[in-house]
């Protein structure tokens, strides 16, 4: 029987993306994904009986006119022209994954549609026949391109079957899938397992019949229900990607959610289809053509079940902690303290807990310290607490700074000319690697004990004097209680406790009586960023601790509720 309640949220967003595409300007630059991509949806809008927009001519002249723009950014070699990643392989797989979709679409069309939609197929038809062979030599950059682009030769091969077609993809899936254990891809990205991973896995085990494929994306999905925050959010803080400093909504996981729940008869994975529909449909465009295609994922889902909790995702530093009236999130698999330095690729996010406490949301606590430049603290030891069935973790990290001694005689230069050399945390040119140093050292360690209703967070800092910060930073939309505001419209707390409050919810923070702030509260990205002007900084309200090493801090957090 069909989701009469899926469908409606469904065509009423196709509607509306089907006006708005149709208003968008078709320039000469593309982009090629969007022209492609609103193709698509016209070609989908008009095949299918639901939509407001269905066997309206209109659609086929628009989708036309998108497909002639597309064809004009088709370069020498097969790919499109545009977007940072010149000549790309991966990026024009998007725009080929979405051109194969519109083709399946119209070859199942009824004889009458495809007639319609002729012209329309032919030219699209040349577009793939033209970058065919490109796809089958061309290399990628990151873990997700493979997949993405075994996606498109999935899609090639199964409107025309080639063994080199399957050949090719059938080289990138002998790398074998890039997951861990615990369910997650190597890039730890929900933006990137929702969008690339997961739809490109499913296609391949579809066309190719690759239950291992399959395998993985059922694996991604229960990984990710124990992700799944009250907001509907999915955590994004252990994340190498772009994603690991904003929150990523659960929406763009439902027909993944919908299609495995009707397949398996998962009440778990039907519950979380129902909260990705909630928050609507993102991309219609996409969510139809896989209605289409696959019209089981209409169906009516099996009763709904909360997932069964998962506590903790070791191989990515993660772990989740939940009670009636709290949610905890602790984070310790930062790449910081391996690779020491911020790129694309790496996790780097400073943030080491958060807690969820119904309206109240503390996104972010991190620990700033002024120490040479070396930025807020990033775990490179994350271990349960040793004490005898005593919940909690501890995060532990030390970092140093050198001075450097005169070069001994072997290596001295009578030009005065030395190796330009990193000392971790510039260069220069000393020739770093052949002096002797002297160290200067922070240690730092972190004890998360969780409680029924918060978490007593202990800090201690061995090192030189040394001014540090702990910062709390809150969703905006409450107010602080108990806090000085500083000139900068961030709070400190001068000492005792504070809360930030929304309506009858709050979240407490105690510093104990022996606290008292010294200096003023802000955050040091460290050099990484500062050299280039820039900074990750948390957003929202902020309030800061403050204090000197060596010290220690005992913070305890906890969820208020009126009437409780």
């Amino acid at each position: 029987m069909t989701d009469s309640g899926f469908e409606a949220v469904l065509q009423a967003a196709v509607a509306d993306e089907v006006r708005r595409a149709l208003a968008a300007t078709v320039g000469p630059d593309g982009p090629h994904r969007r022209l492609m991509e609103h193709a698509r949806l016209f070609v989908a809008a008009y095949l299918w009986p639901r939509s407001a927009h269905s066997g309206d001519a209109a659609l086929i002249a628009a989708a036309g006119e998108r497909v002639r723009a597309l064809r004009v950014l088709q370069g020498p070699s097969g790919l499109f022209v545009g977007g940072d990643n010149v000549d790309s392989p991966p990026d024009s797989s998007f725009t080929v994954n979405d051109l194969c979709d519109a083709l399946e679409l119209i070859a199942q069309a009824p004889a009458e549609e495809q007639a319609a939609l002729a012209d329309l197929a032919a030219e699209l038809t040349a577009i793939a026949d033209a970058i065919e062979p490109a796809l089958l030599v061309g290399g990628v950059h990151t873990p997700n391109h493979r997949w993405e682009i075994s996606a498109a030769l999935a899609r090639l091969h199964r409107r025309r079957p080639s063994q080199a077609l399957r050949d090719r993809a059938e080289q990138w899936l002998a790398e074998g899938v890039d997951i861990t254990p615990d369910g997650v891809y190597s890039e730890r990205s929900a933006n990137y397992a929702a969008f690339v991973s997961n739809p490109s896995l499913t296609v391949i085990a579809d066309v190719f019949e690759r239950p291992d494929a399959r395998q993985a994306v059922i694996r991604n999905l229960e990984s990710t229900l124990g992700l799944i925050h009250p907001d509907d959010s999915v955590e994004t803080v252990h994340s190498r990607r772009q994603d690991q400093l904003t929150r990523f909504p659960l929406a763009p996981y439902l027909t993944a959610y919908r299609r495995y729940a009707i397949e398996l008869g998962r009440g778990d994975f039907a519950w979380a289809a129902g909260r990705a529909l909630g928050g609507g449909i993102p991309h219609p465009s996409a969510v139809l053509t896989e209605l289409l295609l696959a019209p089981r994922i209409g169906e009516e889902l099996p009763d709904a079940s909360p997932p069964a909790p998962q506590r903790a995702w070791e191989q990515s530093g993660l772990v989740v902690d939940d009670t009636a009236g709290r949610r905890l999130v602790v984070f310790g698999g930062s790449d910081y303290a391996r690779f020491r330095r911020v790129r694309s690729g790496l996790s780097a996010n400073p943030t080491f807990l958060r807690m969820f406490a119904g309206d109240v949301v503390l996104d972010s606590v991190r620990l700033s310290r002024d120490f040479f430049g070396l930025g807020p603290f990033r775990a490179d030891r994350f271990t349960p607490r040793s004490d005898a069935g005593a919940p909690g973790h501890v995060l532990a990290e030390t970092v140093s700074a050198h001075y450097y001694q005169p070069l001994d005689a072997d290596h001295r230069s009578p030009s005065g000319e030395y190796a330009l050399t990193d000392d971790g945390r510039f260069y220069g040119s000393m020739s770093f690697g052949d002096r002797a140093t002297d160290d200067v050292s922070l240690h730092t360690v972190i004890d998360v004990e969780p409680t029924a209703d918060g978490a007593l967070v202990s800090i201690g800092i061995d090192g030189p004097d040394s001014p540090w910060a702990l910062e709390l930073a809150f969703r905006d939309g409450g107010v602080f209680e108990g806090v000085a505001e500083s000139a900068d419209g961030t709070g400190l707390l001068e000492s005792g406790a504070g809360r930030y409050r929304v309506g009858s919810a709050a979240i407490a923070f105690d510093a104990g009586d022996d606290y008292r702030a010294e200096g003023t509260g802000r955050y040091h990205p460290g050099e990484d960023y500062a050299f280039l002007g820039a900074s990750d900084a948390a957003a929202g309200s902020r309030v800061y601790l403050t204090g000197r090493a060596p010290g220690r801090l005992v913070l305890a957090l906890r969820a208020e509720q009126a009437g409780r």
